[in-house]
């Protein structure tokens, strides 16, 4: 069996790569793992590393420590998140990426998210966000930092390969890997499920014995890939 490769001339790879403008906004999707921000001498924040090109007069400082208040210094501390964003600001257009994931942006209209701190790309500064600490988030590599988003503004996410959406009712919990979750309402009731045995504290079990357990109201947003995390050995 033949594979057929792709051959372009130069103009044609130009022409067939080249960035359009859509005016679509604040955030533009330029493609599935490219996202452009039209600054006009005003900011965005963006995750730590995302910028990948830019045109105009676009100045990138880090996020100072106490420029969200006390309160979010000591909640860095607890969960050892040190900081993950950029403010851009400036005019010009700026394009970020996430090391090719697949990026989703949401017009939040007076709505309540909760998001993965790694699966945030960038938001308009009209958005509130705070930390939020849970239960048993010292057990993963590194941290699971959540953020909960809210307000009326554009947020970027980004998920490996696409996403799913998955329904939480009264009566019918959702079970998800903490890994493979990006983003939930607000509104849920969160909890972690355990199935801690002999075999899972040396090293033989399935990789799946913590499970976030969601009931309420609402939703959960899953990605198709996760992460081996340490095991959780005491709260």
């Amino acid at each position: 069996m033949s594979t057929e490769i792709a051959r372009y001339s130069l103009e044609e790879f130009v022409n067939s790569t080249s960035q359009k403008d859509r005016n679509e906004g604040f955030f533009e999707q330029e493609t599935q793992r490219i996202m452009e921000i039209n600054l006009s001498d005003n900011l965005a924040w963006i995750k730590k590393g995302a910028m990948i090109a830019y045109t105009g007069d676009i100045k990138f400082t880090m996020e100072d420590l106490f420029e969200h208040g006390i309160k979010t210094v000591m909640k860095r501390f607890v969960t050892g998140e040190n900081g993950n964003l950029v403010k851009a600001k400036g005019t010009g257009k700026l394009y970020i990426a996430d090391e090719g994931k697949k990026i989703s942006i949401l017009n939040l209209k007076n709505d309540s998210l909760i998001v993965n701190g790694g699966n945030i790309l960038a938001f308009e500064p009209s958005l509130k966000w705070d930390i939020k600490l849970m239960k048993l988030s010292s057990m993963m590599a590194g941290g699971l930092t959540n953020v909960e988003i809210s307000g009326e503004g554009m947020l970027a996410i980004t998920t490996m390969y696409e996403p799913m959406t998955l329904r939480v009712s009264q009566g019918c919990p959702v079970m998800t890997d903490p890994s493979a979750t990006v983003a939930w309402s607000a509104g849920l009731k969160t909890s972690f499920k355990t199935d801690i045995s002999v075999k899972t504290l040396i090293g033989r079990g399935s990789g799946d014995s913590i499970q976030m357990k969601f009931e309420g109201d609402g939703f959960v947003i899953v990605q198709p890939g996760s992460f081996v995390y340490p095991v959780y050995s005491g709260e």
